[in-house]
């Protein structure tokens, strides 16, 4: 592969002139543009576009945390904001935690030596003042997560408002033995806190019990759901849930799993809900009740709000494209 000294010297030149070249200096003379421009076909040279943009230190590139690329919500999210970013002219760069506070720093420490210029984090895991100081390397958005009392734009749902409406919706159809899934651990101020605290407000609010039992920590995947299923059905049938809240179409769809394996029938022997909407619910063995995330728009928003900070211009977030909807189905 061709490098910035193999132009030069193809083109009889300085690599320093080729470098000013390439960051588009306006004092090189055109017989000069054009030796570099021949040299760079016959060779067949592409600029480092990273390398680049440390250069010239107009970067273009804009960081992307995610949890896991490997749940469909996130990809969508991640679709929303790369084809936003480059409408805009930016290019992305993803990283997933895998709920790692290490690798939330690794991408953090990218913003700081400039490998990104801004930084939309979808998931949160280290501590609040930690990821605030970064900001004076560069902007950072929270996109679909919040921290409270934070320095930090947030572009989100009501997550807390949601989660309380569709645990009343669960009490209203006649359950009062609900479970509870996170994709947290239930730590104060942790990941999830928001839809715990919507939840246990609805259950408080009828004095409805939540027996540890019942509460399923760090709940992410569709094989989580197919556990988490078996356990519920290893309980005695007094001390079992007669319905269960999940924080991802992922988990309820391994509970469905599990269900059409085992003979239980949903949702007469088990209420399932989910979190989300992704597309295939709604043709499930068991069409899902989920609540149905804005995806799209929070990509969007959340890019829009990123690029702003980034271009030192206002930019209002629109707060009605970011409403969340309980879809009513066949699993409650």
């Amino acid at each position: 592969m061709a490098t910035i000294k193999d132009v030069a010297k193809k083109a009889g030149l300085s690599v320093s002139t080729v470098s000013r070249y390439l960051n588009n200096h306006p004092y090189i003379s055109e017989e000069k543009k054009k030796s570099i421009k021949e040299a760079m076909e016959e060779l067949n040279y592409t600029p480092n576009s990273i390398a680049t943009q440390l250069r010239s230190k107009k970067g273009t590139m804009i960081g992307i945390l995610v949890s896991r690329i490997t749940n469909p919500f996130l990809s969508y999210l991640v679709d929303g904001i790369e084809k936003q970013a480059k409408m805009q002219g930016y290019n992305v760069l993803i990283m997933q935690t895998y709920d790692d506070s290490k690798a939330e720093i690794k991408m953090l420490e990218m913003l700081k030596q400039q490998i990104i210029t801004g930084l939309i984090m979808c998931s949160v895991e280290g501590e609040k003042e930690v990821i605030e100081s970064y900001q004076v390397y560069g902007p950072i958005v929270l996109c679909n997560e919040q921290i409270l009392h934070s320095t930090i734009p947030q572009v989100m749902t009501d997550q807390e408002q949601a989660t309380y409406e569709a645990v009343r919706f669960l009490i209203n159809k006649g359950y009062r033995k609900i479970a509870y899934c996170t994709g947290g651990s239930l730590a104060t101020k942790g990941h999830g806190e928001l839809r715990t605290l919507g939840a246990e407000r609805a259950l408080l609010e009828e004095k409805l019990p939540l027996k540890k039992e019942w509460i399923f920590r760090k709940t992410h995947t569709m094989q989580d759901g197919y556990r988490i299923a078996k356990q519920i059905f290893q309980l005695s049938k007094e001390n079992r849930p007669d319905a269960i809240f999940t924080n991802s179409d992922e988990v309820a769809m391994g509970i469905i799993e599990y269900s059409m394996a085992h003979q239980v029938v949903i949702p007469e022997d088990l209420a399932v809900m989910g979190f989300d909407n992704q597309p295939y619910t709604s043709v499930l063995a068991v069409p899902l009740t989920t609540i149905e995330q804005p995806v799209e728009a929070l990509g969007i928003e959340s890019t829009k709000l990123l690029v702003a900070l980034m271009e030192k211009k206002a930019y209002q977030i629109d707060e009605t494209q970011l409403k969340l909807r309980l879809i009513e189905r066949k699993s409650v």
